[in-house]
């Protein structure tokens, strides 16, 4: 299988940049160009004893000699990056990868929580260049913890700085009531949040809303066991009750890209080729879903007992 585009990369600089957030400044090695990336970009980190996590690019698109990371303390991977990365380390990257992909639109309501912020600042500034009409909702904790502010600062009203010690939880409805017509809403943060924008923009026209998670959408559907076949191969496995697909073929001997195992990357991204996917991750929008093209083998099931993927 065709492998991702791997980078060995050196911090340059590291920041701290909020309250529990540092920022990482990479560049290549080699000194040559960074691959292209657009806003809403991630990158995977390779930080050691077997530890893989995705960070947002927050920089310039338009800055191909340097990628910018902001990292909140939380879970392993992370607190490695904190507490044992330094500048002049050496990591490998693979991507960028774009899953949260800023559309062409008139207009925008940007929604942040704590680092979430990340994958919307290259969105704001995109917004901005193009002359769109845009907003900005960013929540946190408390005004210390939130990351960028100085940086948002250039942009006046237009953002709207709303610590929850100082003004309770984010008012999402009230931001998405005020919504015009034709307006995209992009929306990153923690999972309470994402889960109430859902909800909320459920009357909106469809695809309206882009989300991207952190971590794995809670999975509460069933997990009966059924058939994938393998079209390359011919070969039939059974995908048990409690196992992935990703799971299952790796023991079988294929070799499939895959990274967070937890459907909010989009590696092990797949063509079905018969069957309907029973769709668990956070990455595919409603008409992706609905076309049944492609699916995220390492959560996502089958809704009958057989599927036929490009594998």
């Amino acid at each position: 299988m065709s492998r991702e585009v791997e980078t060995e990369v050196v911090v340059e600089a590291k920041t701290e940049l909020a309250e529990g957030v540092v920022g990482l400044t990479l560049r290549a090695v080699d000194g040559a160009a960074l691959p292209d990336w657009s806003p809403g970009a991630h990158i995977d980190v390779v930080l050691g004893d077997g530890l893989v996590r995705q960070y947002s690019l927050c920089g310039d698109p338009g800055d191909s000699r340097t990628w910018r990371l902001g990292v909140l303390r939380e879970g392993p991977g992370s607190t490695f990056v904190h507490d044992k990365v330094r500048a002049g380390d050496k990591l490998v990257t693979c991507g960028p990868r774009n899953n949260f992909a800023l559309e062409d639109a008139p207009r925008y309501l940007f929604l942040a929580g704590g680092i979430g912020i990340t994958p919307i600042l290259p969105m704001v500034a995109a917004a901005e260049a193009a002359g769109a009409e845009w907003r900005l909702l960013y929540g946190g904790r408390r005004r210390s913890a939130m990351a960028f502010l100085d940086v948002l600062s250039r942009y006046g009203d237009k953002v709207e700085i709303r610590p929850q010690d100082e003004y309770g939880l984010l008012d999402l409805k009230g931001a998405l009531a005020a919504a015009e017509p034709g307006t995209l809403v992009y929306c990153c943060g923690p999972e309470p949040m994402l889960a109430a924008t859902e909800e909320l923009c459920e009357s909106l026209a469809p695809g309206a809303l882009r989300t991207e998670r952190f971590t794995a959408k809670p999975d509460t559907g069933p997990s009966e066991a059924f058939e994938v076949e393998l079209a390359s191969s011919g070969r039939t496995l059974k995908v048990e009750a409690g196992r992935s697909i990703l799971e299952t073929v790796e023991e079988a001997g294929v070799e499939v890209l895959s990274s967070c195992r937890e459907g909010t990357c989009g590696t092990c991204e797949t063509t079905v080729l018969e069957g309907e996917p029973d769709h668990r991750d956070s990455v595919l929008t409603e008409d992706e879903r609905a076309d049944g093209g492609f699916m995220m083998i390492c959560v996502s099931r089958a809704r009958g007992p057989r599927l036929v993927l490009d594998l």
